[in-house]
């Protein structure tokens, strides 16, 4: 698992989050895998407190789930849950599109396209991580201009969700298309059009929140194991 590299000593606890996120995400760590603090902090090279505050973290955000005494394990992807966190990206990019455009100037345009000229590239090329890191460098464009850090920080927490789940069904349709809705979103952006750069966000996000109707079919098809009963707990 190279996301569970040992890390440095700065930052503990922001560097293991990171790092068990982006494993979760990416699929290294499999939904209803059980989750050893002890384990864990022996493959980053960390003792177990920052291990344990990051687990802590990551059920907070919906990634693990835990009970006392009995287990702790990554979720699986619930379409509810797919579907709200969906939801709630889907406005704040809306609102980082309304409020981003009038202050985006030609470079901010340029790393647009420059952006989606790699995701489109990737998606010919079938490199699911290549696309997704040129989707979210498209979109922090728009986020980094509104200046909303509130926006950008939900973004940062719910997007999780959304991705691990984007990432079994990459290849689909819609990854092609993304591209020209892509494109037709820098259009409105560099003719200053706000109101036509939040309708293509719409669009592009909607599309995303059909992801959640899928999830657990996804799931089923994929051959994710259901989640380990939980073991008793200790008398």
């Amino acid at each position: 698992m190279d996301a569970l590299r040992p890390v440095s000593r700065t930052l503990l606890r922001d560097r293991a989050y990171e790092a068990l996120r982006e494993a979760i995400v990416r699929g290294d760590l499999a939904p209803g895998a059980p989750l050893k603090d002890a384990d864990l902090a022996e493959r980053l090279g960390l003792s177990r407190a920052p291990v344990r505050e990051a687990l802590a973290r990551l059920g907070d955000e919906g990634l693990v789930e835990s009970k006392p005494q009995s287990y702790t394990r990554v979720t699986r992807p619930v379409s509810r849950v797919v579907r709200d966190a969906a939801s709630v990206v889907r406005v704040m990019h809306e609102l980082a599109a309304r409020t981003g455009v009038p202050l985006l100037g030609p470079e901010g345009i340029r790393a647009m396209r420059e952006a989606n000229e790699r995701f489109a590239a990737a998606v010919r090329a079938s490199d699911v991580e290549a696309a997704l890191d040129a989707d979210d460098e498209l979109h922090q464009v728009l986020v980094i201009a509104s200046g909303n850090h509130a926006a950008a920080a939900t973004i940062a927490r719910y997007t999780p969700l959304i991705r691990r789940v984007e990432r079994r069904l990459f290849g689909d349709a819609g990854s092609c298309g993304s591209a020209e809705l892509h494109a037709r979103l820098i259009d409105a952006c560099e003719a200053g059009d706000a109101a036509e750069a939040v309708r293509v966000t719409t669009e592009i996000w909607a599309a995303l929140e059909q992801l959640a109707d899928d999830a657990i079919e996804v799931a089923v098809v994929t051959g994710i194991p259901a989640p380990p009963p939980p073991a008793p707990a200790a008398p």
